[in-house]
This record gives C-alpha cells, sequence and structure tokens, in this order.
C-alpha cells in the first residue's frame, strides 16, 4: 500500500509542484486548499488528486480536516506544511491585523497542522515532515517584517521538533526557496522581475519543480539520517552560514 502524504496549500504554485511530484514518486496524496475552490477543483480533475478544504490557521478545522484525510486514505506518513500568505507593507504602517493573518497562516500552523499528525507518527515509530520556510526568513526582507518573522519561526520549530522526534523514526526538515517561478511572481511589473533576476547568481528564477524534487528526496529512505537541516535553494542569492 502506498504511503500517504498530505500537502498543505498543495493545489497552487510551490505546492501544486509538490503534490504532483509526490504522486510521481507513488504516494497517495491529499492536497488542501482554503481560498480558491474552482482551481482546486480543476486540479482534482486534471490530476486525480485528493483536495480538501479547510483554514490551516483553525486548529479545529485542522484536527476534523486530518480526521477526514486519515478516514478516507489512512495514516498520513508524510506532512509538507508549505501554505502559507503575505500582507506586505511596511512596518511602520503595519496594522495588528496584517501582522496576524500572516503569523497565523504562516508559523501557527506549524502547530495545528503537525500537532494532530505527530503522535500518530510516533506510535508507528516512522515519519517525514517537511516545512516550507523562505530565504526571507533567513535574511529578512524589507517590507515583510510579519513574513520574515514567520519563516524565521519556522526553521527554529524545524529543528526542534527534529531533535525531539528522532529517536521515534521521525524526521523533521525545513526548505528555504528563494524566488520561484509561480504565478504570484510571475505577475510582478517586468522592471521587478529583471531586478530580482540581476541579484540572482544563476540568472533565473527557481522552478517549483526544483522545490518538489527536494520535498521528494527529503521523504525518501535515502534521506533517513537527515533531519534538523534547513536546506536553501535560491540559486545563490543569499548563502546561509554552515
Amino acid at each position: 500500500m502506498s504511503k500517504v502524504a498530505l500537502v498543505t496549500g498543495g493545489t497552487r504554485g510551490i505546492g501544486e509542484a509538490i503534490s504532483l511530484g509526490l504522486k510521481a514518486a507513488g504516494y497517495t496524496v491529499a492536497a488542501t486548499y482554503h481560498g480558491n475552490q474552482e482551481k482546486a477543483e480543476a486540479f482534482k480533475a486534471a490530476n486525480g488528486i485528493h483536495v480538501y478544504k479547510w483554514d490551516v490557521a483553525d486548529p479545529d478545522e485542522c484536527v476534523d480536516g486530518v480526521a477526514k484525510v486519515e478516514a478516507d486514505l489512512g495514516p498520513v506518513d508524510l506532512l509538507v506544511n508549505n501554505a502559507g500568505i503575505t500582507r506586505d507593507g511596511m512596518f511602520h504602517k503595519m496594522s495588528f491585523d496584517q501582522w496576524r493573518a500572516v503569523l497565523s497562516t504562516n508559523l501557527d500552523s506549524m502547530f495545528t497542522m503537525t500537532r494532530p499528525i505527530i503522535e500518530g507518527m510516533r506510535a508507528r515509530g516512522y515519519g517525514r515532515i517537511v516545512n516550507i520556510s523562505s530565504i526571507n526568513g533567513q535574511k529578512g526582507q524589507m517590507g515583510q517584517a510579519n513574513y520574515s518573522a514567520a519563516k524565521a519561526g519556522v526553521i527554529g520549530f524545524t529543528k526542534a521538533l527534529a531533535q525531539e522526534n528522532a529517536f521515534k523514526g521521525i524526521t523533521v526538515n525545513a526548505i528555504c526557496p528563494g524566488y520561484i517561478n509561480t504565478e504570484m511572481v510571475a505577475a510582478m511589473p517586468e522592471k521587478v522581475l529583471d531586478s530580482i533576476k540581476s541579484g540572482i547568481p544563476v540568472g533565473r528564477l527557481g522552478q517549483p519543480e526544483e522545490i518538489a524534487a527536494t520535498v521528494t528526496y527529503l521523504a525518501s529512505d535515502a534521506a533517513a539520517f537527515m533531519t534538523g537541516s534547513v536546506l536553501t535553494i535560491n540559486g545563490g542569492q543569499y548563502i546561509a552560514n554552515g
């Protein structure tokens, strides 16, 4: 029987590529979404991947959603915490609602999604958790104090959870993508995109499939000795220490 992977924000952008990559690798994939039902249903029809709608910032919805996935497909072997939002603005003009929305979706979701799954993984003595952070969680970014804080928190969460669960056969790792060629990035003005590309040593945006391939590797038996790692995939735009 194939392993079950749950990918939050798994019907668009990087999450879509992760869902497709894991399906190709033999996983039974459940992809969550929150806002765009039309896109999610089209994704399901095109790819045969199970989709589920809930808000990853809502702890009750996460408990109920995970229970539904496991009732339908079986215990979750791989959790990919990918869902995220932006509410950009300079901090001196940022509202608390902008701050709270990003922290809730991007950081609180580490708890709300992982907590209903971790005990089952521990009981079975096996699990893979991959958390999607960001280059801006490593270096910070002007106009993204909320997003940078949340994504930096994801890194700390990853390292702590990895230590707590390594002896239970569970690995926990993080990926920090740089600028990736998604619909959101492609919609930027051409001048802005050119400026971004000029700061990337490899001279191009990353592809969603490059992030997906790394997720698939981290989920594999070949990566069983890798836990607590933070992988930087940004074309050399920011080179992290150690």
